[in-house]
């Protein structure tokens, strides 16, 4: 793969295509439940905004159910919550998601809460198509994380998950980008500015 180039729609083709014929993927994938439920317990958030997996992503869902039914006196009502996509405003609304609720499917084709409640997340774990230094992340192109996020106040902390194969050292800024606080892969916690 050609990193030093900045052609980003070329890029996300490669990482996913790279991404998807991953030889040892779900092995992978156990990797990072793990990495990311031992992630999870010294957090202090109890709301946690996250994705359903397209494309090969990895699916953090797992390790938040089992993050959700940790609760105790000390911290009641944890929430996740799933992205609802606001065609208005392209941003994100993220509504109360547990095994087994009403699902429908967005204007994309991604499955979606129906009728949950509304909240915003304490926490967001982002889905990385790729990622580089200083917390850039490389999405699907469409802007809604970034808008999302710079409409939220107070911002939540973020968290990047994804794959190993996905750094791109080179990757460069640009102008709407807001720089993710941790990046999670298979191999560990790659930054966390909280830590």
């Amino acid at each position: 793969m050609d990193l030093l180039s900045n052609d980003r729609a070329a890029l996300r083709h490669k990482l996913i295509q790279a991404r998807l014929n991953l030889p040892d993927r779900l092995s992978l994938a156990e990797q990072l439940q793990s990495v990311l439920r031992v992630w999870l317990v010294r957090r202090p958030e109890l709301t946690i905004g996250a994705y359903w997996p397209i494309k090969g992503e990895f699916d953090p869902l797992p390790a938040l159910y089992r993050w959700s039914e940790a609760q105790d006196a000390d911290r009641p009502s944890r929430k996740i919550g799933l992205p609802v996509v606001d065609k208005t405003h392209g941003t994100l609304t993220f509504h109360v998601w547990y095994p087994g609720c009403p699902m429908e499917e967005d204007a994309y084709g991604i499955p979606k809460p129906k009728d949950t409640e509304v909240f915003e997340p304490q926490l967001l774990l982002v889905p990385c198509v790729g990622y580089g230094p200083q917390g850039l992340r490389l999405g699907y192109g469409g802007g809604f994380m970034d808008r999302t996020l710079a409409g939220l106040k107070p911002r939540p902390a973020t968290a990047g998950l994804g794959y190993a194969h996905g750094f791109l050292p080179l990757l460069k800024a640009e102008a709407h980008d807001v720089p993710l606080d941790a990046m999670i892969t298979e191999e560990g916690v790659v930054w966390d500015v909280n830590g």
